[in-house]
């Protein structure tokens, strides 16, 4: 369905639980209060909130944490994503650290493609951001995801941690068939305390570095990101500008937090309890009737834009991990 400035919602960014296995500074502060299992949507509760969102135009699912892999049995909420009427895709963002171990059931639930975060290829350095020493752990992975065939994309959130932390990064799209992202900081959470990147400077170091850099057009997903290629690289490089790009005029998505909460934008704590609604004493249609009246009118009153680059103005309190990464 369209919202009420005309932009066409197709997309649902789902988050199935707050907890993460490693620690970015940025994301999930180490003395945060954890949902309780009770608190979060079940499989059928998220199923019951997509198969009224395929109604409503939904063809794009993102399955997000937190870490989503720390939620048991993961694979079978993918294969009942996939079996909803309507639904064309089902994709998963994950920190990589659990990702091999459980691809080949993933695969096999219909996965349609994989986003892996990896801030830096330095070991010393991933371990200062993430708290963990175990960045082999996460290079396995991206391998392990290109060697089954399954779409990969490597997100990068852009923390200036100097030009060669780029490079390196850049270099994993030189043999691999991937596209490396990198994502401005966004004052969300801790966010609001790490310096913006801006991307504006990047794509000129980038051009500098790579004078045949040229822009990539192939259609890579249904996101903000733009995209480059460097000729001889199998992969692509994208630039995610959400402060220095602002793309609020396309957005295409919403957003289902861990317990139930759907929001327009990430900007602002506004949205609708749809965890209530699930949870009501009702006969089921009515509750379904309940459940597409809320969400038709959450998906229209989406706001216009956010106002990341007016900190002072974000009204979402919650941390990324408990908004949904």
């Amino acid at each position: 369905m369209r919202d009420q400035y005309q932009r066409n919602i197709d997309y649902i960014r789902i988050s199935v639980t707050d907890r993460c296995n490693l620690r970015c500074t940025y994301c999930m502060p180490e003395d945060i209060h954890l949902t309780s299992m009770s608190e979060l949507l079940t499989f059928e509760e998220i199923v019951q909130v997509v198969g009224v969102g395929a109604e409503l135009g939904i063809r794009h699912v993102k399955l997000t944490g937190g870490e989503p892999l720390l939620r048991r049995s993961l694979p079978t909420l993918v294969q009942m994503l996939k079996n909803i009427e309507g639904i064309e895709q089902v994709t998963m963002t994950t920190n990589g650290i659990l990702l091999k171990e459980h691809l080949p059931a993933l695969l096999k639930a219909g996965l349609d493609a994989v986003n892996i975060s990896l801030d830096s290829t330095d070991r010393d350095t991933f371990r200062k951001i993430t708290g963990f020493d175990q960045l082999d752990m996460v290079l396995a992975a991206i391998d392990a995801a290109c060697a089954s065939g399954i779409r990969t994309k490597i997100n990068a959130v852009s923390l200036n941690l100097g030009e060669e932390a780029i490079w390196n990064l850049i270099a994993l799209a030189k043999d691999r068939p991937i596209d490396v992202r990198f994502i401005e900081m966004m004052p969300i959470g801790h966010g609001k305390d790490f310096p913006v990147y801006s991307h504006t400077k990047m794509l000129e170091r980038l051009r500098e570095r790579y004078p045949d850099l040229t822009a990539d057009k192939a259609m890579h997903g249904f996101g903000p990101a733009v995209y480059y290629h460097i000729p001889g690289y199998q992969g692509s490089i994208g630039l995610i500008s959400a402060i220095h790009g602002k793309f609020c005029d396309k957005c295409n998505r919403i957003r289902l937090t861990s317990t139930g909460f759907l929001k327009g934008c990430l900007c602002y704590n506004t949205g609708a309890d749809l965890r209530e609604i699930l949870r009501a004493n009702e006969a089921e249609d009515e509750k379904r009737r309940h459940l597409t009246e809320t969400m038709e009118s959450a998906i229209y009153a989406k706001p216009r834009a956010h106002c990341f680059e007016s900190a002072e103005d974000v009204t979402e309190r919650a941390t990324m991990n408990e908004i949904g990464g």
